[in-house]
């Protein structure tokens, strides 16, 4: 594992967003384990993970232009990745979009510099794909192009089919998505602990009732 994966780990436990024990998912689940990105909510916790998104998307090295985040949990998500690329010296636009049509003012629904070129999109966790397809409809009606997706957490867990979520992003869109880490991460992460070694054993059994490769 990346050396910034079990850090990123971490600083998820510590900042309460990882948690373990039983959770009802969305989908009528029982899971082990549960990720709350809102609880990266003050300003030390958001730098900190606009730095791990940094990481994650330059070790993937993959090419784009600027940041779309939806709203609104992409918001402040790519304004802090993108002050985080600019402190690696990589300084991108980036832009968001409005749940309503704004009919003042610039008007629209885009917020920031305009949809141009290779737009990589940020999300937390992808669950159903829905904010991701409206997403890429909105960057190709602007006549630009979607050319990924970073989240911070990829639970490679089955959807209502076979493949994740992540992995239907990836077949109907074309796209890769990339992970600042997942499931697998954390289950090696569990491996180091033996203080935790209940919590490696539920994880395991619900990767192989649910999981996908």
């Amino acid at each position: 594992m990346l050396d910034f994966k079990q850090a990123f780990i971490e600083f998820a436990i510590e900042r309460n967003v990882l948690r373990f024990g039983e959770f009802i998912t969305k989908a009528g689940r029982l899971s082990p384990y549960f990720f709350n990105a809102g609880l990266f909510n003050d300003g030390n916790s958001l730098h900190k993970l606009g730095q791990f998104y940094v990481k994650a998307i330059l070790a993937a090295q993959l090419p784009f232009d600027m940041l779309f985040g939806p709203a609104y949990k992409g918001i402040p998500l790519v304004s802090a990745i993108a002050i985080a690329l600019a402190e690696t010296d990589h300084n991108h636009p980036f832009c968001f979009n409005r749940k309503e049509i704004k009919d003042h003012g610039e008007g629209g629904n885009i917020v920031g510099a305009p949809l141009t070129g290779r737009v990589l999109i940020v999300d937390d966790v992808i669950t159903a794909g829905t904010s991701i397809q409206e997403s890429v409809n909105l960057i190709r009606a602007a006549a630009a192009t979607p050319c990924g997706v970073v989240v911070a957490l990829d639970r490679m867990e089955r959807g209502r089919h076979q493949a994740s979520a992540i992995q239907e992003v990836e077949q109907a869109h074309g796209i890769p998505v990339i992970s600042i880490i997942n499931l697998d991460n954390i289950t090696d992460y569990l491996e180091t602990r033996s203080d935790m070694a209940h919590n490696l054993l539920a994880i395991k059994r619900y990767r192989a009732q649910y999981g996908v490769a």
